[in-house]
């Protein structure tokens, strides 16, 4: 009997893709050791957009909310997505400053770190691979799975034997906008079998209607793990439904090792969680529909409810549909990146901010500058070189690998400009990934420390 393992996501990618990661530990806090209990391969619960929000909008340390949930979770593989050279941020960063965020990570509590490039660009993935080895973790090396005329099964190919030669444990298809209909993925994945002996997980999204298909046919081709998130949280833009799945494979014969009644457990206790997202307005019911454009647009869950929440903020709401078309001509233009964090904020920025002005490309934010440039690494195809050069007016392109131009010093000069604010490494890790926000949240601990003991020495 063939063996099929489930990540859960429901703390991380699917709360990131329906409410932008605005679930908190303590709303998740007395479920956890449910969840240890209940037989999953790994649990996906950091990494990603998780470590921004918390700084940013929780008011949480990063850290301690992954040291809490190996506390309770002592059991189940804790999961992490790492952006390649771009760590948690949305820029490059220097290798030394990788190796250490990775050895962290895996100091405090991670076991698997799913490592990807938003252009696929191997040279970006190489340090990160190579540190979480030598650290002792599971490297699992993921494409970002897109269609255009330069994305072919034998491209994937190519990369997928190019992270076995680096050392990877395990290959994930990331398919973050739910574009992968299931004959592609049966094609796909028999294509990696044939030329790789790795476990294969797969991962998408419910956004366009084609998930569920598109597992099973993953799992008649071969592959061994896939991403699903408890029923409350699963749907629309995030991923299909742990218990539906693991119903449904059970039924064909497959081998699961989940705990039915854990699962309903575990789903019982997230629906009135989803309920208070609902009635606060944070869970918007477009991210719950599917939306089959998306198979034009490719846009991924997490860049959608993003997307809804930066023209709501701009009183623009009238012009989704319309930066929904000028999306797929943005990222033409920029050479058909797949659209993931961080291609998928810059192609839908700009795609806002085309459409806000009437004009292509009057309005360029830094970023894609820099990413025209060559900053982020290397394009699946060229860039338009006349829009390229609208928008650098003349600037320098790099050449060759960008991160090995950057400085070694950026922890030293980091940990020396904060001083006594910062109380360890991982600390000045948060304070390199996000300054002002980092800044901000120090201030923040700082201050509310000392009314806990204000308010400790007055009651004494």
């Amino acid at each position: 009997m063939k063996k099929v393992q489930f990540t859960e996501t429901v703390l991380r990618d699917a709360n990131q893709s329906l409410i932008a990661t605005r679930l908190p530990y303590s709303d998740f806090e007395p479920i956890l050791e449910t969840i240890d209990s209940a037989g999953f391969y790994s649990i996906e619960c950091w990494g990603g957009a998780t470590f921004d929000v918390c700084l940013r909008f929780l008011g949480e340390d990063p850290w301690e909310r992954l040291r809490k949930i190996r506390e309770k979770v002592p059991n189940t593989k804790l999961q992490m997505l790492l952006r390649g050279q771009n760590i948690l941020g949305y820029k490059h960063y220097p290798d030394d400053i990788v190796r250490r965020f990775v050895r962290c990570a895996v100091k405090n509590g991670i076991d698997i770190i799913r490592i990807f490039d938003a252009l696929n660009d191997t040279d970006n993935l190489k340090v990160a691979i190579d540190e979480t080895k030598k650290c002792g973790a599971v490297a699992s090396g993921a494409i970002s799975y897109t269609t255009s005329p330069v994305h072919t099964n034998a491209k994937y190919v190519e990369i997928v034997k190019e992270l076995k030669e680096m050392g990877v444990d395990t290959v994930c298809i990331k398919d973050m906008a739910g574009i992968m209909t299931p004959a592609a993925a049966y094609d796909l994945v028999s294509a990696i079998k044939d030329a790789v002996d790795l476990p294969i997980v797969i991962h998408t999204h419910c956004t366009t209607g084609l998930a569920y298909m598109t597992i099973l046919k993953s799992i008649e081709a071969g592959a061994d793990v896939i991403d699903t998130a408890i029923s409350p949280f699963s749907g629309g833009t995030s991923q299909p439904a742990t218990e539906t799945l693991n119903h449904a494979l059970r039924e064909l014969g497959y081998d699961t090792d989940l705990k039915e009644d854990k699962l309903y457990e575990i789903a019982d206790f997230f629906k009135p969680v989803r309920a208070k997202f609902l009635d606060s307005g944070k869970l918007n019911p477009i991210s719950m529909g599917t939306d089959t454009q998306c198979l034009n647009y490719q846009i991924p869950g997490g860049m959608l409810s993003n997307l809804l929440s930066q023209l709501k903020s701009l009183n623009s709401l009238d012009k989704f549909d319309e930066a929904l078309a000028e999306t797929p001509k943005v990222r033409k233009d920029m050479g058909y990146p797949p659209l993931v964090t961080p291609t998928s904020q810059l192609i839908g920025t700009q795609a806002v901010q085309n459409v806000l002005a009437g004009e292509r490309y009057k309005n360029v934010g830094a970023e894609l500058k820099a990413y025209c440039r060559g900053e982020y690494g290397r394009t699946p195809a060229p860039i338009d070189p006349m829009i390229r050069e609208k928008i650098l007016a003349g600037d320098k392109i790099v050449e060759g690998r960008y991160a090995d131009t950057l400085p070694t010093d950026t922890f030293e000069k980091a940990a020396e400009k904060l001083g006594d604010t910062a109380r360890c490494e991982e600390d000045v890790l948060s304070y390199i990934s996000f300054p002002p926000v980092a800044e901000k949240f120090f201030e923040e601990r700082k201050a509310k420390e000392e009314k806990i003991v204000k308010y400790t020495i007055t009651e004494a």
